[in-house]
């Protein structure tokens, strides 16, 4: 039997340090929220127990962090509908060939390639010139569209690239209208990559920081509220609230997953029941 080469090896240690490096911060964090009573920051753990994630749930001495939470949910849930609705307009609109796409196309995506801060920065000096409230809920809103929109162009468009058109064409010769055609053939079809769209949409959203942080206004999202308190903060009750953030975060996923799972179930079982009628 041939041995592995070495380089498999030397591959393999450098994939499980890659893999510390990423998960290590998040399941130290994870390791420490379960300090005990008396436990502090760092190791050694003084203990173990639940005692912090049952104070989180008490009123904190600083912070809104529950408020901060309701406000990143809410501003998420908004990113992601508006992401999904735009992204799809475009993606249609762009079948087209309009002139002009391919300047509009790059002008869409260019807000990738700009600083997350200087574009907090400039949405905020907007709003403040024109005289508008800067606010999560409009600039800060705004703002994390420039961030989530660009995905979500890009994934449809890479979908509409390899849509097939003859499943379009079957509809429109059965007497299909435009509406009846997007409604009842195209987003069916490409419901699993509407998913994606959303879940891009709703988690970039949901932990976004830099093009918040000047255009959230007198009332913090969660990641600012979570910056905020690391200077006031110095008990594991912070960790707590790192661990359930992130356990919410891969509920979410989770939660997306299974949709799509359930989608290509019935997809799966339809095809069968066509086949079998057949």
């Amino acid at each position: 039997m041939d041995s592995r080469p070495k380089s498999f090896y030397a591959l393999s240690a450098f994939f499980i340090l890659f893999l510390l490096f990423l998960y290590g911060p998040t399941l130290t964090i994870g390791i420490l929220s379960f300090q005990g009573p008396k436990g502090g920051l760092t190791f050694p753990m003084n203990g173990t127990s639940m005692h912090w994630f049952i104070d989180l749930f008490k009123q904190q001495a600083v912070g809104d962090i529950w408020g901060s939470f309701r406000r990143s949910l809410m501003l998420g849930l908004l990113v992601m509908v508006s992401t999904v609705i735009v992204s799809v307009s475009a993606g249609l609109a762009f079948r087209k060939n309009f002139k002009g796409s391919g300047v509009l196309f790059y002008m869409a995506i260019t807000s990738l390639v700009i600083p997350s801060i200087l574009i907090s920065l400039g949405v905020g000096l907007i709003f403040n010139q024109l005289g508008f409230k800067v606010h999560w809920a409009t600039s800060g809103f705004g703002s994390q569209l420039t961030w989530t929109l660009p995905f979500g162009l890009l994934i449809i468009f890479a979908v509409f690239n390899r849509f097939d058109k003859s499943y379009e064409e079957a509809a429109r010769d059965q007497g299909a209208t435009p509406w009846q055609t997007i409604r009842f053939v195209i987003l069916p079809i490409i419901a699993p990559s509407l998913i994606g769209v959303a879940l891009f949409g709703f988690t970039l959203s949901y932990d976004e920081f830099a093009r918040t942080l000047l255009t959230a206004g007198s009332y913090n999202t969660l990641p600012l509220e979570i910056f905020g308190i690391t200077t006031n903060v110095t008990t594991p009750v912070i960790y707590a609230l790192g661990t359930l953030t992130t356990l919410f975060s891969l509920l979410i996923i989770a939660v997306f997953l299974l949709i799509v799972w359930i989608m290509g179930r019935r997809r799966r079982k339809l095809g069968s029941d066509a086949g079998a009628g057949v």
